[in-house]
């Protein structure tokens, strides 16, 4: 054994203490550090990536534009497509009427929907049709809370005033007896 205070030349030494013997603590360790980033590259080293390829030997990994930067040619989400065709067209509209329609029962609810069914929506005025004069009541009670849970789910402003209408009833203006003019009354008295 070396004596106290005595270097011994058989455990290696570090190069940071042989580099920096001025140094001590964490002056030493900062210093370290410095040198383990300079020896991997540090983070701004160009570093290539690893791209998978597929057994054709192409690349997998997707291009974001065509050119210099992005534009209209470039491929592009469907549903993004989708609607600005919608607005180009002037569709929207008409899907707002056929998108509530559709999901007129989870709108307003089974119950509801099993007894009023929505007839036409034009200029943010929704017809629905009640089947019974009760259920034609019972809607335009209710027309505050139904006007809220059509906003939730269509869209606010979709629908701003509703119509109920009760059942139809026969008409006596139409058939093969009908008469013009007065009709039954004038064969009274």
């Amino acid at each position: 054994m070396p004596p106290k205070g005595a270097v011994d030349d058989r455990v290696p030494r570090s190069s940071t203490e042989s580099d920096y013997p001025q140094l001590r603590g964490s002056d030493l360790a900062r210093a370290a550090l410095q040198a383990a980033r300079e020896a991997s590259g540090g983070p701004t080293a160009n570093r290539t990536k690893q791209v998978k390829r597929n057994f054709a030997g192409r690349s997998r990994r997707r291009r974001r534009w065509s050119g210099p930067s992005a534009d209209d040619r470039d491929p592009q989400p469907l549903g993004r497509l989708a609607a600005r065709l919608a607005t180009e067209r002037g569709w929207t509209g008409r899907l707002t009427t056929g998108r509530l329609f559709a999901r007129w029962s989870e709108i307003v609810g089974e119950e509801v929907a099993e007894h009023a069914q929505p007839v036409s929506l034009k200029d943010g005025e929704l017809t629905v049709q009640a089947r019974s004069t009760a259920w034609a009541t019972q809607l335009r009670l209710l027309q505050r809370q139904l006007l809220a849970k059509i906003a939730a789910g269509v869209g606010d402003g979709v629908v701003k005033r509703l119509k109920v209408h009760g059942p139809s009833t026969p008409s006596w203006r139409y058939g093969p007896r009908h008469v013009r003019g007065r009709g039954p009354r004038d064969t009274y008295g």
